[in-house]
């Protein structure tokens, strides 16, 4: 199954919510299998929760690779957000991220900011927070605009 994207007019209709909604569950998606539910999303700003459960390394804490994989996942559908879908498409090209404290349960939100802009690149910044509100992760991820 493929993404029906929004259009750019529903990108500016509807609430950060409302889209978000249309962004969750596709079948297939790493996202998907790894639990990532957004929760609000902007050309701008993407907020996202992800279990802790189901994505733990053999030690019992969150996995690394988890933690990169929700952050790159909200940098590219930020990224998506910000072009013209049927004819371009934002891929991850650079990601790296410095895990600060380890999380054994619940579930980690993690904020993506834009924070460049380009023709052709776009770079955000994810914070990844436990449920008390501690930083866990910091990544910054660059995405390529490409055409289809």
């Amino acid at each position: 199954m493929t993404l029906t994207f929004p259009t750019p007019q529903e990108i500016q209709s509807l609430s950060p919510e409302e889209l978000a909604s249309k962004l969750n569950g596709i079948p297939g998606t790493l996202g998907s299998k790894l639990g990532i539910q957004i929760t609000h999303a902007t050309p701008g700003r993407i907020l996202a929760t992800m279990p802790v459960e189901g994505n733990r390394q053999p030690a019992g804490r969150l996995h690394g690779g988890a933690s990169i994989a929700l952050a790159e996942e909200l940098a590219s559908v930020g990224s998506w957000l910000n072009l013209d879908v049927s004819t371009q498409v934002a891929v991850g090209v650079d990601i790296n991220a410095t895990h600060i404290r380890g999380v054994t349960a619940g579930e980690v939100t993690a904020e993506a900011t834009l924070t460049y802009r380009g023709r052709t690149t776009l770079v955000w910044n994810i914070v990844l927070r436990d449920e008390r509100g501690k930083e866990t992760c910091l990544a910054r991820c660059t995405c390529q605009v490409i055409r289809r």
